[in-house]
């Protein structure tokens, strides 16, 4: 979970302020996946990556959607957890060399990234729900819907194919 800023005294308070941490998410998680696709030597994943790149031109949009359904403003909040997500996927992909390791790296990655964002959907929509707010757990449960399918993705492709290749 993000930092807690002294702002937060009520419900509806962490939840924007867990929106606003999600949007900063994908917004880095955007900006990180074409770099990543290029890293693949694996067709396949790299169509995976490139698709949900698109999913998440989607996602951000639906973000912004719910922000405009609470009369809040898009804003977004630093999400350390994200930051090391990425900083970390960085530092494996720059120092691997073998293609088949690093493509099993890459999904690692990925799936790591997947399941924060899992992890976040689910508690917006717990809360959201809490909270009276249909219309966002729609749109909500729409993004966790995309990241599960992701999710299972990646492991099908690692499960039959790359990870026996990187071995």
């Amino acid at each position: 979970m993000p930092t807690m800023t002294k702002d937060i005294h009520s419900m509806e308070d962490l939840f924007v302020h867990q929106l606003q941490s999600i949007y900063y998410a994908e917004k880095e998680i955007h900006k990180a996946m074409p770099k990543m696709a290029s890293k693949t030597s694996d067709a396949s994943l790299r169509a995976a990556v490139e698709e949900h790149l698109k999913e998440t031109d989607t996602q951000i949009k639906r973000l912004e959607q719910v922000f405009k359904t609470m009369g809040k403003p898009p804003q977004a909040v630093p999400c350390a957890t994200i930051d090391g997500l990425i900083k970390e996927a960085g530092d494996v992909v720059n120092h691997l060399k073998d293609k088949h390791l690093l493509d099993a790296a890459l999904i690692a990655a990925d799936q790591a990234v997947e399941h924060y964002e899992i992890t976040c959907y689910g508690t917006l929509i717990a809360w959201a729900r809490q909270l009276g707010r249909q219309p966002v757990v729609d749109l909500l449960e729409q993004t966790i819907r995309e990241e599960k399918a992701m999710d299972k993705k990646l492991t099908a492709m690692a499960e039959s194919k790359i990870n026996r290749l990187a071995a």
